[in-house]
C-alpha cells in the first residue's frame, strides 16, 4: 500500500504551505517512479476542516500541520482536534508541524518531556503554554522518530524533503531538490543521522512500547520494562515486537540511542562520554563499538564529518 500523507488545512493555515507540502510530495512521487524507486508513490491528502477534524478512510502514515498565519496563535478550546490528533498517533502516524503548527501539536499532550522546535520568534510564547516540553528553536527540524517538528514558515520545504528521505529515500529527495531549484545543503545529513522506526505496522501494543521507549531510552531499560510498557507478557512481546518492527528489542534499543547520540554530536559540545551516559550506555567503551558497527565512523570522527562549520 502506497504511503498515505494528509495535510490538514485548519482554519489559519498558511495556504501557500498546505499547496506547496502538496506539490513537493507528488514531485518526489512522480520522480521516484521515473528513477524506478522501490515501492510506490506517496498518497498526498490535504485534509479540510470546515467545522471540525475531517472523516478519514484509513489510516495515514504522516499527518502535517502547516504553519498559522492568523493574529492570534493557533488553540483547541475544545479539545476535539487534540483528541482527533492523539487517535491518528495511537495509530501509528508520525505527527509533524511546522513553525507554530508546533501549538496545535503540543496541546495533544503527546510533546510532554520531548523536544520540539517552532519559529524562534515564538519561544516565549511556547515556552511559557508549554513548560513541560524541551524546546529548541536553534534547531531547523528535530525529528523525534513518531513526532517531528520544523522551525520557521518555510521549513516546510525542509519538513517535506525529510518525509521524502523518509518514505522514498535519499536519491529521490535530491532528485526532488533538484527539480525545484532547492538547495538541499546540510539536509543530505539527515539520511545518515535519523533513525526512521517502522510505526505504521498496525500493532497497538507495541506502538505504545516503541512511543514509551522514544522517551525513556535514555534511562536503564530491559525488556521487562518494554513489555510492562506494552502491556504484554515477556514472550509474547518478544515475538510480536519483531514481526511488527522486523528487529529484536535490543537491537532496535540500540538503534534509538544511537541516532540520539548522533545529534548531541552534531549539535553540541558534549564530550563523548558525556553523550554516551546520556543516551543510556554506562560503558562508554560500549557505546563506541556499538556506534562503530552501526555506522562505520567513530563518534570522533562523525563529529568531524558531520558537525557543521561555525
Amino acid at each position: 500500500m502506497n504511503p498515505r500523507i494528509g495535510i490538514l488545512h485548519y482554519p489559519g493555515a498558511q495556504t501557500a504551505a498546505v499547496l506547496g507540502l502538496r506539490d513537493l510530495l507528488e514531485t518526489a512521487s512522480r520522480l521516484h517512479l521515473e528513477l524506478g524507486g522501490k515501492g510506490g508513490a506517496l498518497d498526498v491528502r490535504i485534509l479540510e476542516m470546515p467545522s471540525g477534524p475531517p472523516a478519514l478512510d484509513g489510516p495515514l502514515d504522516a499527518l502535517l500541520l502547516p504553519p498559522h498565519l492568523g493574529q492570534d496563535l493557533p488553540g483547541d478550546p475544545g479539545g476535539h482536534l487534540s483528541a482527533w490528533l492523539r487517535a491518528r498517533h495511537r495509530e501509528g502516524t508520525l505527527l509533524c508541524s511546522v513553525c507554530a503548527g508546533a501549538f496545535l501539536l503540543a496541546e495533544t499532550g503527546l510533546l510532554a518531556g520531548r523536544p520540539a522546535t517552532t519559529h524562534w520568534a515564538l519561544k516565549a510564547s511556547f515556552a511559557e503554554r508549554f513548560p513541560e516540553v524541551r524546546l529548541d528553536t536553534d534547531r531547523l527540524i528535530v525529528d523525534d522518530g513518531d513526532l517531528m517538528t520544523a522551525g520557521g514558515v518555510m521549513a516546510w520545504v525542509d519538513l517535506g524533503l525529510r518525509l521524502v528521505v523518509r518514505f522514498l529515500g535519499p536519491a529521490t529527495m535530491l532528485a526532488t531538490a533538484r527539480q525545484l531549484l532547492v538547495d538541499p545543503g546540510g539536509r543530505e545529513q539527515s539520511f545518515y543521522s535519523t533513525f526512521a522506526p517502522a510505526l505504521g505496522h498496525g500493532d497497538a501494543a507495541v506502538l505504545k512500547a516503541q512511543q514509551w521507549l522514544q522517551v525513556h531510552c535514555g534511562d536503564k531499560v530491559d525488556v521487562p520494562g518494554m513489555a510492562a510498557a506494552a502491556r504484554l507478557g515477556e514472550r509474547t512481546f518478544l515475538r510480536r515486537f519483531r514481526r511488527a518492527t522486523g528487529m529484536r528489542p535490543g537491537e532496535y534499543l540500540q538503534h534509538l540511542r544511537i541516532g540520539k547520540a548522533r545529534e548531541h554530536l552534531e549539535r553540541s559540545g558534549l564530550s563523548i562520554d558525556e553523550i554516551a551516559w546520556r543516551v543510556g550506555y554506562q560503558d562508554t567503551g560500549a557505546f563506541r563499538r556499538t556506534f562503530q558497527r552501526l555506522l562505520g565512523l567513530a563518534p570522533g570522527e562523525y563529529r568531524r564529518r558531520f558537525t557543521p562549520a561555525p
